[in-house]
Order: C-alpha cells, then structure tokens, then sequence
C-alpha cells in the first residue's frame, strides 16, 4: 500500500515537495481531529475580509501554521483567516490555504475541508493559478481523505488507523455525467440566464448533489468522475464569494489534472492573475462539456 510520501517518491517528485506534503499531512490529521472535538461557536472576531470567524476557523489556521513553520522548506504563506501575507522562514515554496472550508458547516454534521495551493514565489500578488506546482484539497467527513496533484494527475489518499494516509485511487479522469451542484442560486433572481441554466438541468434529469460547502461538492465531482459546479456572481456581488488565490486556483489545478475544466465564465481561472489576495470569481468547475454549457448560457 502506498502512502503520499511513497506516491510522490514514484513520481519523481523533489524531496523537499515531499517533505511539504509532509507537513500538510501532519496538519490535515490534527485539523480532523479538532473538527470532531472541538467548539464550533463564534469567537467575536471577523477575518480580514469582514467575515465572522469560528472558533475553528481560528484553531485550524494556528495548526495549519504550526506545522508549515516547523518546515525550512516553506518560506511564504497567506491565509483566507489571515490579513495579509506573511513570511515565515527562508525556504522556496510558498503556500497559500482557506485552513477550515465550509467551517459554518461543521455545527450541522456537513462535511468540510481544507484548501491549498503550492508555489515557488516571494509574493502571492501576480501568481496565476497556472503558476502553483501543486494543490491538495483535504476532506472531513465520515473518512479524513486528500486528494492531491503535482502536475501529473490526481490521486485521492484515506486516513486509515494507523494514522497514515494511504493511496485509494490514482489517475482520477473526469468523464461526462449528469450531476450538478448549483451555488448561489439567489443569483437567479437578477440574473435570468442562470435561472435558464439551472431549469435545464432539472428538465434535463440531473442529479442534484448540493452540500452548501464547495469542498464536498468538488470532493462528489472527482469521485464520482463527472458532474459540474456552478457559482456565478449576482448584481450585489458581481464575482461571487468564492476566492481565486485560497479556493478557485488550487481546486482548479487539481480538476484540470483530472481531465476537467474551470472557468469563470469567460477564461480560464487559473489563467487569472491574482491583483489582491481577497480577490473573488465567479467558478464553473466540473466536466468539460458542463463547464462549457455554464460558458454558453451565461453569456
């Protein structure tokens, strides 16, 4: 049985990269484990960007960083929890993370996760999501699972007793299917092309696999190897809410490597340069031929 370090060794993949993913293992165990024990109350605090944090919001970023400060290899980091970049050491890669995705789902028993992109730079502002040399999404459900790539495919990981995240499934190739999870449907009030999108795919048959968490949703696409998600913006919030460098770059990379697509309706989102680490797009993400028909409609 392989696990990641075994995976990524098979790849070729530099030893520094694996001792990263390393790290971000260590911090996906201790995070599953506070998201099964610990408080899921407010704190009486906002994140940079306005938003009011969960205590485990707070414990996930400060575990997260824990572990990425014991790693000399990591020298830059930004957080969705965090108000600005931070430097952190003197090593090459720089990772940028939403710690707890989804984290208001947790008091409901939903499944949540955790985000992150990898990079080779001293700055976030101007990365494009094609820059990132690799991403990992993390999962907290019934099982603590990762999927992961390094530019040469996807492979999906589980947590198994002993504490070691084994390879479940490699090679992850999305096909075409009929399930569909669509975000921010309030947009269909101001936006009536959506409102077309979403009835297509009711009168069409799909399935609907919506969580109301676009980690979960993300997770059921790559799984099941087919299916779409859609967050388009409305006239209040013209991008959406969803972040390019913390969320839509690294599930974006991680999808295109399964043989998907993602865009914002009118590029690609990893062709995206980033101009603020807040700054927000709208994402369709999911099969190629879904992703193009969000493209065609939305118009």
């Amino acid at each position: 049985m392989k696990n990641i370090k075994n995976y990524l060794e098979g790849l070729g993949v530099d030893k520094e990269l694996v001792g990263v993913f390393g790290s971000l293992a260590e911090a996906v165990k201790k995070i599953s484990v506070a998201v099964r024990t610990a408080n899921t109350g407010k704190v009486g605090t906002t994140n940079s960007y306005g938003e009011e944090q969960v205590a485990l919001d707070v414990l996930s970023n400060n575990l997260m960083i824990d572990e990425l400060k014991k790693n000399a290899r990591v020298g830059l980091i930004a957080s969705e929890e965090l108000p600005d970049e931070e430097k952190i050491g003197e090593g090459e890669y720089a990772l940028a993370f939403d710690p707890l995705d989804g984290s208001s789902l947790v008091d409901v028993n939903f499944s949540v996760g955790t985000i992150v992109g990898l990079y080779k730079t001293k700055s976030f502002i101007g990365v494009k999501g094609d820059d990132q040399v690799a991403s990992m999404i993390a999962v907290y459900g019934p099982r603590t699972t990762i999927f992961l790539t390094v530019k040469k495919g996807v492979a999906h990981f589980i947590l198994n007793n002993e504490g070691e995240f084994i390879l479940d499934k490699d090679n992850i190739q999305i096909g075409e299917g009929k399930y569909f999870a669509p975000g921010n449907l309030r947009a269909c009030v101001n936006n009536p092309a959506y409102l077309e999108l979403v009835n297509y795919w009711i009168k069409e048959k799909y399935t609907l696999r919506y969580s109301g968490g676009m980690v979960p949703d993300v997770n059921h696409i790559l799984l099941k190897e087919k299916g779409v998600f859609a967050y388009p913006g409305h006239k209040d919030e013209i991008d959406g809410k969803l972040r390019l460098l913390f969320e839509c770059a690294p599930m974006s990379l991680i999808m295109e490597q399964a043989g998907g697509a993602s865009s914002d309706g009118k590029m690609r989102i990893l062709e995206k340069a980033l101009e603020t680490l807040e700054q927000r797009t709208p994402i369709f993400i999911g099969s190629k031929s879904e992703v193009q028909r969000c493209c065609d409609m939305l118009k």
